[in-house]
This record gives structure tokens, C-alpha cells and sequence, in this order.
């Protein structure tokens, strides 16, 4: 059941209806059900292995903090052996098991590593690194464990959430769970835009933006440097419209049920370098990272030798959560590089600015830094959308070898006609634009107060998805991105 279909419409009315007719007693058994029935609709026999998530965090959560038998740590560690093997087992088995096989080729061996017939649960990812969070919040005291399993199933399960993210903390939802919520006419009015709006950029932008982006990627042979870098281009509004437009909708719907769900984009092409763009993007998977990986690494607080390993082990792991593949990896670990590199240059910055001095928020300065540093999110995305490591070293070459190759553009080669092509990319522009409106200068907010307005804006919206969208007969429906994540 996809968020841009007919289907999850008609299932959030109905959730809504039932939710705010029912007393408030059984509302959150009437959301645990509901939200077991959306994720059994991709493969109800993995429900059971969400259970089991589930369950194990949750009695692991109640051991931490009695301190049963005096091993706090044996409980947490518990709970992370679980729930991290069940992970392995589903999503890195069989990558394991093939670099085990390259490995025994390239030494003459002929040993060849089982490969399993599983599918990989959707939303595995976000599920178990939430109950996982929420373990540790129990070690550390920052929440009290939860006693109402049904409370503790809804926050690891709640189906706005589920399946791709924001990846929630336990100190925002659990108490949500323990609320009661009256209705309020506002919460659908402030629910009904995120909506459309991630509609918006589902089914306009990120699905016609699909087209293009397979059409080059995915039939590497051949391709020029241009039409690599258009590619990459596409790829990176691509991602943040099919990711955001998720995050927007599952906001917007939680906050239709009364629920505040947590910031997960906040303009990162608009980031002034990369560790802002990591501070812009995903934002609940990045601050996951640093409180759970980062800190108790040690942080910044040691020698800058182990400082900057610790960086490079953050951004692998966050590469290899991504898939289990080598592009992931290496996407991830040049991530981090770019980090590195970024705090070994900080002396060498600081000098420059006081010998020129050249004001740091000078506004032609923060454009060069913003240029720059998508160009750089776009050289990482080359690794994240290539099918292997030699179609990236092949996208490479052909970049760099542009003055020799000619600046050759095969329009017919993007899937789109040339008008659809300008029309996505008018609108890509439009996007950052209001994304920036909206995000930093507050004009849903704005736009909120009159009701002409607001109406006008779902009207123009509604009309935009209708005529420009992708979907009906003959359409090939693009899942969102982060669910195989």
C-alpha cells in the first residue's frame, strides 16, 4: 500500500473516522492494528518478525532498567545481538557471502559461499534502528521503560513512520501514545498540505524524474559526460522529492491523528558544506548516528587521529545501512572523507579569510559554497545510484573526459519528451525555491491565515498532480526509494 495510491488514501480517511469516533481507551489498539494490517500488505509473514523486534526490545527495555540479575549491559546487548542478527541475516548475508566468493576467486580458490532465497523485509532498517534507540534511552535513563506493550508495539509499528522513516526517539512518540486527542479541525487543515504537497513531488517531480534517471543508469554503455552529468543532476532532486515527499506525507498524516512526528529535511541543497547537508538531510537517521555510533566512539573528545576515525566509521556504517552493496559503502566512506578533508582544510580556511577579509557570510561567497558543495553531494550520488563500482568508474571517465568527447546531448536518450524534460526541470528549480519558502520563511503558515488562499493552494496543487503526474493505465509505479533501506 504506497502513500502516492488510492488505496492509502481511503486507509487514512477510514483511520482518521474510526480513530476520533472511538473512546479513547481503545484508540491505540484500533492504530496497532491498523498499522500491522498496512505493513501486511507487502508480506504479511514478516509482521511476525516485526513482533519479534518488538517483542525482544521491549522486554529487553524492561530488564535495563531493573537492572535484572545486575546486567544492565548484558540486557542491552541483548537486544542489540537480536535484533542486529535478524538484520544481518535478511539484509547482508548474501553480500557477505559473494565478496566471500570474489575473495576466494582472486586467490585461485573455488570456494563458492550459500546464497539464501529471502526477500528483504520492507522497512527492516527503519523498524529495528528505532527499537534499538529506544534500548539505549532505557540505559541511559532518558526514558522510563514502557510498561503498555500495546503503547510500545504502536511506537516500534505506527504506520505513517513504518516503512521509510522519520526513524523516531522514544522521548517524542511514547509520550504522544499516552495523550489523548481531542479533534481539532486544525490538525487536518495543518495534515492536508504535507499531504499534497509530498504528493506533489511524489508523483510530479521524483516518478517523471525516475524515467530520465533509469534511462541513462541503467543502460551505462554508450553515454556521454553530459549526459552523465544531467543524469546525476536528476538522480539528486530524484532522491530528495521521492525521500521528502515520504517524510512530508508521514508527517502530515501522523499530524491528521493529532501526532508530531520529527523534522527529516530541512532544504539540504541549500547546505553551505557537506556537514551541513548532513545536518539538513535525514536528519533522523544522521542524529541517530552521531547519539547512538558517534558519541559513544568517543566524538570529537580524543586525539583528532582517532576523531577523524571515528568519522570514517560513522559514515561506512551509514553507507552500508543504506544496502548491501560495494556503491553503498563506497559512497558512504567518501562521505566521510569529505568530512575529514573539510576539518583538516578549517586551518588553512581561517587564514585565508583573515588575510583577505573576505566576510564569511557574504552572500556571492555562501552561493559559491552552496554550488560547490552540491557538486560535491552529486559526485557521492554517482556511487549511490550506480548499479556496481565499474559503472561508477565508467561515469567517472566519461565526466572527466568531456573536452575530449564534445559537449554531445542525446535528448531522445532521457525517456522524455523535450517539453516533459523542461517541465520537470522548471519545476525542479521552483521546488528549491519554495522548499526554502516554506521551510525557512515559514508561508504555509503564512498562506494558512486566509482561507481563500489556503484552498487555492490545495486547488492549484490537486490540479498540477492531476495533469502533470505519473500514474493510471500504462504507468509503472515507482516505489519510494528508501523503501528497500
Amino acid at each position: 500500500m504506497n502513500f502516492n495510491s488510492l488505496s492509502y488514501l481511503v486507509f487514512l480517511a477510514v483511520n482518521i473516522l474510526v480513530y476520533y469516533l472511538l473512546p479513547g481507551r481503545f484508540r491505540n489498539y484500533q492504530l496497532l492494528l491498523s498499522s500491522y494490517f498496512f505493513y501486511m500488505c507487502w508480506n504479511p509473514k514478516y509482521a511476525l518478525l516485526m513482533l519479534f523486534s518488538t517483542g525482544i526490545t521491549y522486554l529487553c527495555g524492561l530488564l535495563v532498567e531493573r537492572s535484572f540479575w545486575g546486567k544492565k549491559k548484558l540486557w542491552l546487548a541483548i537486544s542489540f545481538a537480536a535484533n542486529l542478527l535478524i538484520l544481518f541475516f535478511f539484509k547482508y548475508f548474501n553480500f557477505l557471502s559473494s565478496l566471500i566468493s570474489r575473495g576466494s576467486a582472486l586467490l585461485g580458490l573455488s570456494f563458492s559461499a550459500p546464497l539464501l532465497d529471502v526477500l528483504l523485509p520492507v522497512g527492516i532498517s527503519f523498524y529495528t534502528f528505532q527499537a534499538l534507540g529506544y534500548t539505549v534511552d532505557v540505559y541511559r535513563k532518558d526514558v522510563a521503560a514502557e510498561k503498555s506493550f500495546t503503547d510500545y508495539a504502536l511506537f516500534v509499528s505506527f504506520f505513517p513512520q513504518l516503512v521509510a522513516g522519520p526513524i523516531e526517539r522514544s522521548g517524542n512518540i511514547l509520550h504522544q501514545l499516552k495523550e489523548y486527542h481531542p479533534f481539532h479541525a486544525e490538525n487536518l487543515r495543518d495534515g492536508m498540505f504535507p499531504v499534497l504537497w509530498g504528493l506533489f513531488k511524489k508523483m510530479v517531480l521524483a516518478d517523471n524524474l525516475a524515467v530520465a534517471v533509469n534511462s541513462i543508469y541503467n543502460a551505462p554503455q554508450g553515454r556521454t559526460g553530459v549526459e552523465w552529468i544531467l543524469a546525476t543532476g536528476a538522480f539528486a532532486i530524484q532522491i530528495y522529492c521521492d525521500f521528502s515527499a515520504y517524510s512530508d506525507i508521514a508527517r502530515g498524516s501522523a499530524k491528521m491523528l493529532g501526532f508530531d512526528l520529527m523534522e527529516n529535511f530541512r532544504c539540504p541543497y541549500l547546505a553551505v558544506s557537506i556537514r551541513d547537508f548532513w545536518r539538513r538531510w535525514h536528519i533522523s537517521l544522521s542524529s541517530w548516528f552521531r547519539d547512538y555510533l558517534y558519541f559513544p566512539l568517543g566524538g570529537s573528545r580524543c586525539s583528532k587521529g582517532r576523531h577523524y576515525l571515528n568519522i570514517l566509521i560513522v559514515f561506512t556504517v551509514s553507507g552500508l545501512w543504506h544496502g548491501a552493496a560495494l556503491t553503498f559503502v563506497a559512497w558512504g566512506l567518501l562521505n566521510g572523507l569529505y568530512q575529514v578533508i573539510s576539518k583538516l582544510l578549517d586551518p588553512l580556511r581561517k587564514k585565508w579569510f583573515n588575510l583577505t577579509h573576505i566576510r564569511e557570510d557574504a552572500k556571492w561567497l555562501r552561493a559559491f559554497r552552496v554550488c560547490f558543495t552540491f557538486c560535491l553531494v552529486c559526485t557521492a550520488w554517482v556511487l549511490f545510484r550506480a548499479n556496481s563500482l565499474s559503472d561508477a568508474a565508467l561515469i567517472f571517465r566519461s565526466v572527466l573526459s568531456i573536452p575530449w568527447t564534445g559537449l554531445h546531448v542525446d535528448r531522445g536518450a532521457f525517456g522524455l519528451s523535450a517539453l516533459a524534460l523542461l517541465m520537470v526541470l522548471v519545476l525542479s528549480a521552483a521546488l528549491i525555491v519554495l522548499d526554502w519558502l516554506i521551510t525557512e520563511k515559514k508561508l504555509w503558515q503564512k498562506l494558512n491565515g486566509t482561507v481563500a488562499l489556503r484552498y487555492g493552494v490545495y486547488f492549484v496543487i490537486i490540479v498540477l498532480i492531476l495533469i502533470l503526474g505519473s500514474y493510471g493505465e500504462g504507468y509503472d509505479p515507482q516505489d519510494f526509494v528508501y523503501f528497500q533501506f
